[in-house]
């Protein structure tokens, strides 16, 4: 039975989609009007001055959740629940509207105002990626408003198939998707971690290979330090252990460091989705919200991943703590916020090179690989791979003279071991070396059809800002 979520959904999603195709074919530049961002390209490139905001609050919701769902995709295969779902949704609206069903999506990226829209058109990676893949592979069909203000129904073999597999990691450069429809997998009361530890990268990335052929639903992982890596393999389950207590992180504990202290651990389902979100992995750190003193007073409904974003694009904006730094005699810092994805057989080559010229830590670790036999043209990845994505979100002492050293040398280091990075984040290639990691042919076929008049920028400028 399909379940609607939003009463009168359909007629107020068609009309403002019709709005918003009306505003984005005025001429102009415009940007999504999105309450929040996870974006981190700060300064005009985030704030979007001198852009007109497109109203997307009428696009934010789940049309419906469908858990007897549609036949299976191949002959013999189970069926597939779904949720029609709006571009502009956050995966908080959509967990908790699936999660009434004993549904989740596939993968669903670690922050809380993630939107599904942005996922697929900016790629997102969780633990469950060792087995589903990226957002976007779970998508089975789109309605994607282009540049020119055409509103297109796009499948992965219909007469848009192009724009569907060009979407992902397009940055909104192609159009806006509207409307989607992805699949969902069944979900149990509670989630049983297992954290493993390991002296070494080697050992780490042997056991990655080893615990992703097995059958863990879930497995990702944290360094600490060259001496200290952390695999967490977890699986649903219907009661905790006998005698094992349900751990919450959202109050005066912080998740990250339960991995020393704990082998065994509970959560429930709702509570492991969002473990990393009250702490943004660990960044919250950097406002003392990790103090017992300063968190037993920071309320709680502020210890969100956006209300840290939110201060560090203050920071951003006006350079303060730099400011700061300089003025008591210090140095200022070089931000470095990047996912990459490396093979794994490279994995532990890059945590030396990273701990050696970086430093940052702790680093998190999640294994990918592509969910199917096709890959995707604008992030080519090959198929039956195994990666591993490496998060790292910090600061450190600028180079005298060079404000992005470290960030240009991650590029190259990711690049000379066969790996690609994300684009949410600063990017310092040069126009030719981008468009070779990010297959420039196929993404001007795409361009050319379905923007023929440039009216969004390239992938290269949006980006950059360049």
């Amino acid at each position: 039975m399909v379940t609607s979520v939003r009463s009168g959904s359909r007629v107020a999603h068609d009309r403002a989609v019709e709005e918003l195709r009306r505003a984005r074919t005025a001429a102009g530049r415009v940007q999504l009007g999105k309450p929040s961002s996870n974006l981190f390209r700060f300064g005009d490139r985030d704030t979007g001055r001198g852009a007109r905001r497109l109203d997307t609050s009428a696009l934010d919701g789940v049309l419906s959740v469908d858990p007897a769902a549609r036949p299976a995709r191949s002959a013999g295969g189970a069926p597939i629940s779904t949720a029609e779902v709006q571009g502009m949704a956050t995966y908080e609206t959509i967990v908790d509207a699936t999660l009434a069903h004993g549904l989740m999506p596939l993968v669903v990226p670690q922050l809380k105002t993630i939107t599904l829209g942005g996922a697929v058109t900016g790629l997102g990676v969780e633990s469950t990626s060792f087995r589903h893949g990226l957002p976007h592979e779970s998508v089975l069909e789109m309605d994607v408003l282009t540049p020119a203000g055409d509103l297109l129904h796009v499948t992965p073999d219909g007469e848009h198939a192009d724009l569907f597999a060009a979407f992902p990691n397009s940055y909104g450069t192609l159009g806006y998707a509207v409307r989607l429809v992805v699949e969902l997998q069944p979900v149990r009361p509670f989630v049983e971690l297992t954290h493993h530890r390991y002296p070494t990268a080697d050992a780490a990335a042997t056991a990655i290979e080893e615990l992703s052929g097995s059958e863990p639903d879930f497995l990702d992982g944290v360094v600490f330090g060259p001496g200290e890596q952390y695999l967490t393999s977890a699986r649903f389950v219907d009661a905790p252990m006998p005698g094992a207590r349900v751990s919450d992180y959202t109050g005066r504990e912080v998740f990250y460091r339960s991995l020393q202290r704990r082998p065994v651990d509970h959560l429930t389902a709702h509570d492991y989705i969002w473990r990393w979100d009250p702490d943004w992995f660990w960044c919250s750190r950097a406002f003392g919200v990790q103090h017992p003193l300063v968190r037993r007073f920071w309320p709680r409904r502020y210890r969100r991943s956006d209300v840290y974003r939110r201060l560090v694009a203050l920071d951003q904006r006006f350079g303060a703590s730099n400011r700061v730094r300089v003025a008591l005699g210090g140095t200022a810092e070089e931000m470095v916020v990047q996912d990459v994805e490396v093979p794994v057989e490279r994995l532990a080559e890059f945590l030396e090179f990273f701990h050696e010229e970086v430093g940052i830590a702790p680093v998190w670790l999640c294994p990918m690989r592509l969910r199917g036999e096709r890959s995707w043209p604008l992030y080519p990845m090959t198929p039956g791979r195994l990666y591993v994505n490496v998060g790292f979100w910090s600061s450190v002492a600028e180079h005298p003279g060079d404000r992005w050293a470290h960030n240009r040398r991650i590029e190259q280091v990711v690049a000379e071991l066969g790996g690609h990075k994300s684009l949410y984040s600063t990017v310092h290639y040069g126009e030719d070396e981008f468009w070779a990691h990010y297959n420039g042919d196929a993404y001007r076929a795409v361009k050319q059809r379905y923007d023929p008049d440039g009216r969004a920028p390239d992938l290269y400028r949006k980006v950059t800002g360049r």
